[in-house]
């Protein structure tokens, strides 16, 4: 049996809940299905040391404040998911988990959504999936020799397997970073990014990030041009960055070019031996259930007027990044991309 509704939510992360506010708010019928287990998101799934950058009020959802964590400073991510767990539950929406969605395709005059629970028709589809489930892991020469241990950010948990070994960590972001900062403490450590990673002056975390994404999104409207914090660096100074760097524990090696069975050697015949290699290269949006609807262009990204779909309107996409709202695949920027995106189904529903 299909079930019907008027808007479908697929994925109960931090933008399927600040949608699901907005949707109870408007008094819309609507379901969310969630593919996970429990409450929480991607953040159940990160290492255990995790903080994010911004303190409780700038990493908070829309309705409810983040409460501080234990001790203050930046939240973890187990604070965070046992937030997002209270937010669902404070709001009463209606999640229904595990649930996995296999594909979305056109049904007449709604959406249908097939899943492994049973289809269901919708007059709109937001897509809410994150791309936590899609690690990216670009091509090495050599990447299927290596003899050692191989992981991506999403199979990383603490550092404690790896004491005593050599591990290389590629990628010049933020997670590398923390990955790096907290590895270097129990293992031999090399870091390895395409260009030199800067860090960002300590003063600036994801209050000022944020601030700068409101600001760049409102030049770009006004068909302006603003670099935001781009020139001062990429990776926000947690207090673990900051001692690691305080250290000399943060300084990164060119990228190699090959990947041997017992290490990395570089262009100029430089060579690591290594036990692991830890592959902080990030995501891919996971948008494998809207094959049927043939929107993707080759990019792999969907073309987008706001939030909506430009092939397919009665398609919403959220939380994937600046493609689809500024700042979206944050926890503050969810919640105002969502706003609006809400006030633009309610007004299709009612037309």
């Amino acid at each position: 049996m299909t079930r019907r509704v008027d808007v479908l939510v697929i994925g109960g992360g931090q933008a399927g809940l600040s949608a699901g506010y907005y949707l109870r708010r408007a008094k819309a019928d609507f379901v969310i299905l969630d593919g996970q287990d429990r409450p929480g998101g991607a953040w159940q799934h990160t290492w255990d040391s995790l903080k994010l950058f911004s303190p409780a009020p700038y990493s908070s959802l829309p309705g409810r404040m983040m409460p501080q964590p234990p001790g203050g400073g930046y939240p973890s991510a187990t604070h965070t998911v046992s937030y997002l767990t209270d937010y669902e539950r404070r709001y009463e929406l209606p999640i229904v988990r595990p649930v996995t969605v296999k594909a979305v395709r056109p049904d007449a005059n709604r959406l249908l959504a097939e899943t492994d629970q049973g289809d269901w028709a919708a007059r709109i589809v937001v897509s809410a999936t994150g791309s936590w489930s899609r690690p990216y892991v670009p091509h090495c020469p050599g990447i299927s020799d290596f003899r050692g241990r191989q992981l991506h950010t999403v199979d990383y948990r603490d550092p404690e397997a790896f004491r005593g070994q050599r591990v290389v960590v590629v990628g010049g972001g933020n997670s590398a970073a923390q990955i790096v900062a907290e590895l270097s403490t129990a293992a031999q450590t090399t870091w390895v990014a395409r260009r030199p990673p800067r860090l960002l002056p300590d003063d600036i975390d994801g209050r000022a990030l944020f601030d700068l994404a409101s600001r760049r999104h409102r030049a770009a409207l006004a068909g302006q041009c603003d670099e935001g914090v781009g020139g001062l660096g990429d990776i926000v100074a947690v207090p673990a960055v900051r001692e690691a760097r305080d250290r000399g524990a943060l300084k990164a090696e060119p990228m190699f070019n090959r990947i041997t069975p017992t290490g990395v050697t570089w262009a100029d015949g430089g060579q690591l031996a290594c036990d692991a290699i830890i592959w902080c290269t990030g995501f891919r949006p996971a948008l494998g259930h809207l094959a049927p609807l043939r929107l993707r262009r080759p990019d792999g990204l969907i073309p987008t007027e706001g939030t909506r779909a430009v092939g397919e309107p009665r398609l919403h996409l959220l939380g994937y990044g600046d493609w689809t709202g500024s700042a979206s695949a944050t926890l503050i920027g969810a919640g105002r991309t969502a706003r609006q995106m809400v006030t633009e189904i309610t007004n299709r529903l009612q037309a």
